[in-house]
């Protein structure tokens, strides 16, 4: 019987491969929108920057930032990248948050909100926190920030988690909480305050609205109000609730808030349910696989025990 000589395996060459400190580069960068942004972000030198940026685009093979007088932006292979670079980073600082609990629970935790979610839910969640895990440092975004509602914060890892209200992107796991329906504000000394709200009665006051914040609620409140043709012709946006409420108190118009945004509503106003409700759903937002982190479940869950309680 003849038998072939046996194949020689040869090793296969192994493609290096980016590091850690590379992808931190390449985000901060990216974030920046110019190399001596990210520079005094990180303390390092633009020349370092580069020399770093340089490497990771020579491994992958294609070049991740157009570099021009007005600072930088991502290429096409940049934009596929920038993602799942961030999504390293976070992997690995998850790795650390759950290899050690202890210390975890004695760490930092940031927290995007509202206002009003933050003054309603999230401050007594917090008060609960404390009283389990004193050392647990938070620090408060304001989820209007990044122009999704607090969303992007979450999906970019600026943020632990946000309490908002539900996002319509993807990339993000949303846990509803509550629904928090609208209500009109008008001075409690309105005729309007004494007889059943008619689409055609608000039609006809002055609106006043807080600034258009970039999440999907400042525009279905609008398309709702549309749809019944409730949309007063006299819209003025404002930037501060406090003055907004001020302003009504003033009989300059009325508003339309959602029910926790109004907290302890002054005597001098007051609220009166839509003719067909409208309402936004609240919920904690984070992103996928980090429900378990020690510090992400023990806020999740004060939360979760306020949300009951109301």
């Amino acid at each position: 019987m003849y038998l072939a000589p046996r194949a020689t395996l040869q090793p296969v060459s192994r493609l290096p491969e980016p590091t850690l400190a590379q992808l931190r580069l390449f985000v901060a960068v990216a974030d920046a929108g110019s190399f001596s942004g990210a520079a005094d972000s990180l303390g390092l030198s633009q020349s370092t920057l580069s020399e770093g940026v340089r490497a990771l685009e020579k491994i992958l093979g294609q070049p991740l930032l157009l570099r021009g007088r007005g600072g930088v932006s991502l290429t096409p292979a940049g934009q596929a990248a920038v993602g799942h670079a961030r999504d390293a980073m976070i992997a690995v600082q998850d790795l650390q948050l759950a290899a050690n609990p202890a210390q975890t629970l004695a760490g930092k935790l940031v927290v995007a909100t509202y206002r009003s979610l933050g003054q309603q839910l999230l401050a007594p969640a917090l008060a609960l926190l404390a009283q389990a895990h004193a050392g647990l440092q938070v620090r408060i975004l304001d989820a209007s920030s990044d122009g999704h509602g607090g969303a992007d914060l979450v999906r970019r890892g600026e943020a632990d988690l946000a309490l908002i209200e539900q996002p319509s992107e993807a990339g993000v796991r949303f846990e509803p909480l509550l629904h928090d329906p609208y209500r009109v504000v008008l001075p409690a000394t309105d005729p309007l305050a004494s007889v059943p709200l008619t689409w055609e009665a608000l039609r006809r006051r002055p609106l006043l609205l807080p600034m258009p914040s970039g999440h999907q609620n400042d525009t279905r409140l609008l398309a709702f109000l549309r749809a019944y043709h409730a949309l007063s012709d006299q819209i003025t946006e404002v930037a501060e609730d406090d003055v907004i409420l001020s302003m009504v108190r003033y009989g300059m118009g009325v508003t339309i808030f959602p029910e926790l945004g109004l907290g302890n509503l002054s005597p001098s106003l007051i609220s009166l349910p839509l003719p067909v409700p409208f309402e936004r759903v609240v919920g904690l937002t984070l992103r996928p696989g980090r429900s378990r982190l020690p510090h992400i479940a023990a806020l999740t869950e004060a939360i979760r025990q306020v949300t009951k309680e109301r």
